[in-house]
């Protein structure tokens, strides 16, 4: 039988200290800049993006404020609406009529363009007198037709 010696003094397993949480391992280095990356490119395409924005309301406000008359204000809208139509459709600018109408309203679940007002898109260009409150209830329309087409790519 064994007998223990009083004089050793036992002690329990100790664990070593855990690691400092600072600095971090490498791997955690390489996900912060590939975070920081992403969240620098993220921004720079949302500025990217805002700025063109910007820049074609002003187009668009501009071409329309330049114009002296309610007519001339149809015309510009028009052509604005005709040359945004092209980035749908290349043959777009070359619709004529109803089929013009369909074409700005798109797939048709939220009709933009059906009323009398819009209809002044047709002719409204040409006529001598056109009513300016009329061509001022068309205009929201237009220009937020004009943007969505303008900005998709």
């Amino acid at each position: 039988m064994l007998r223990s010696d009083p004089t050793l003094v036992l002690r329990d397993i100790h664990q070593p200290p855990a690691p400092p949480w600072w600095p971090p391992a490498p791997g955690w280095w390489i996900v912060a800049a590939l975070l920081l990356l992403a969240v620098a490119t993220l921004a720079g395409w949302a500025w990217r993006r805002q700025r063109r924005r910007r820049a074609l309301q002003r187009l668009f406000d501009d071409a329309v404020r330049a114009a002296a008359t309610p007519a001339a204000q149809l015309a510009a809208i028009s052509e604005l609406l005709r040359r945004a139509a092209r980035r749908r459709d290349p043959q777009a600018d070359r619709l004529q009529g109803e089929a013009w109408l369909r074409f700005l309203d798109g797939d048709g679940r939220q009709p933009r363009f059906g009323d009398k007002d819009a209809r002044l898109l047709l002719d409204g260009g040409f006529r001598p007198a056109v009513d300016a409150a009329a061509v001022a209830a068309l205009l929201p329309r237009a220009r937020a037709c004009f943007l969505q087409w303008m900005a998709a790519r």
